[in-house]
């Protein structure tokens, strides 16, 4: 390592320079990380551009990666099968007489959405078609429209199967199951600090309320949802029980959600389903693009020793576990801005990983703080692809939404405090149910 050319202070200027100018060139992310490892793979002599061919490979080269596009199949097959009318009946059945009813819907069937997607931009691409318009006609303002429902498509990511919690299990080696489980009460609290949100607004603008629905109409609603919302009881329980791995469940779940589509709802025709596997390949392909560039960009981070020169001094200020918790949230809650959750997990998360252990906090919770911070990225400029999503649908522009999407995250900080303070909102249900996970 000493007969590099480049010192870590020397290549992290190359690397963090060249790819944030690409990036203001507008260039997209996944070939700004490739394109931004070319100068050093160039000026370093021991070194040859074929490493950033090599390392993207070994990235794709991973089983449990193949979860990603299965888990993205089979939120696209339950949105084209008849899956969400029933959801949106279930939704409105139990908070349809809440303040703000529509928009306490959104939130609700996010939460839904979320146990069957894992993909947050997913999740926003549907609901906001659902949606925004459906609120702008009952007297919704158009910016807490687009608001709502972009901020509660980040539960995606949360909530499991989440594809994010897929990736940091392969990439920093931590159980999938455990994250899985650890996901359940965080995310409960955000969508709840989410329809609180909304109470507020629905108050101060006296948006519209339904009526309450009978014991018979939610009993119904409930029955015909039931083969749904068995999903990620199938995904989840499946892992606990040993049954199968997280990409195993992957395949289950698409297996599933075709069956359920085609034979018992018999709302999906073969035309759709070649809609739906060509959507998800393009979905696909786009994110583990992202996997393998970051990888190849992670790899010379560690060439250099680059996150050893970032940590060095952070390490002399003595923090805590708290401490390294805020610290930890504060670079992701950056770092999301403008850099996709997926790489930012390869670049990111690697680097903090031994500053987490250098306090002894537990793997399961720096990866709660690392992925909830994240969330908070898909809504938030310039990057915020859940945003970016939902103010297409509506034909506004990015900024034309942010007051109200900023009102929206603030409940959603104060969740994300307590769960830094408050380690067991993460671990309690691992270790509840399964604390082999935990070892």
């Amino acid at each position: 390592m000493s007969a590099a050319v480049l010192s870590p202070g020397m290549a992290a200027a190359v690397l963090f320079g060249t790819f944030f100018s690409l990036i203001a060139l507008r260039v997209p992310v996944a070939f700004a990380l490739g394109l931004a490892c070319l100068p050093p793979l160039l000026i370093e002599p021991r070194l040859s551009p074929l490493v950033l061919f090599n390392e993207t490979f070994k990235a794709y080269n991973s089983f449990i990666l193949l979860a990603v596009p299965l888990f993205l199949l089979t939120a696209n097959l339950m949105s084209i099968g008849g899956i969400t009318e029933r959801l949106v009946r279930l939704s409105r059945a139990m908070v349809g007489n809440f303040p703000g009813a529509l928009a306490q819907i959104n939130v609700i069937l996010s939460v839904f959405f979320a146990g069957i997607s894992g993909s947050s931009t997913a999740d926003a691409a549907s609901q906001s078609k659902i949606f925004i318009d459906a609120q702008t006609r009952e007297g919704y303002d158009l910016s807490f429209s687009i608001a709502v429902t972009a901020v509660s498509a980040v539960l995606a990511v949360i909530i499991p199967p989440s594809i994010l919690m897929i990736v940091w299990g392969g990439v920093i080696s931590v159980s999938i199951g455990a994250l899985y489980l650890a996901g359940i009460i965080p995310g409960l609290l955000i969508a709840g600090a989410q329809m609180a949100t909304v109470h507020v607004y629905a108050k101060k603008y006296n948006y519209p309320v339904y009526p309450r629905a009978s014991l018979r109409e939610f009993f119904t609603a409930i029955f015909v949802s039931i083969p749904a919302l068995m999903t990620p009881f199938l995904v989840v329980g499946g892992i606990l029980l040993g049954w199968f791995t997280a990409t195993e469940s992957a395949c289950v779940a698409v297996i599933y959600a075709a069956l359920l589509s085609i034979f018992y709802y018999r709302e999906m025709s073969l035309r759709q389903l070649y809609d739906g596997l060509l959507e998800t390949g393009r979905l696909a392909a786009v994110a583990l693009f992202c996997v393998g560039t970051a990888s190849a960009f992670g790899w010379l981070l560690a060439y250099y020793q680059i996150p050893r020169e970032l940590l060095a001094n952070v390490t002399t200020w003595g923090m805590g576990a708290i401490g390294v918790g805020f610290f930890v949230a504060f670079v992701f809650l950056v770092v999301g801005c403008f850099l996709d959750a997926i790489p930012a997990i390869i670049i990111v998360g690697t680097t903090l990983e031994p500053l987490s252990r250098s306090v002894d906090m537990h793997p399961i919770h720096f990866a709660m703080i690392a992925i909830v911070s994240l969330a908070f990225g898909l809504v938030t400029p310039p990057y915020g692809m859940c945003l970016m999503v939902a103010c297409a649908v509506a034909k506004v522009k990015l900024r034309y939404a942010i007051w109200d999407t900023m009102i929206m995250l603030m409940p959603m900080l104060a969740v994300l405090a307590a769960l830094i303070v408050f380690p067991e909102l993460a671990l309690f249900l691992p270790r509840l149910f399964a604390p082999e996970f935990l070892k």
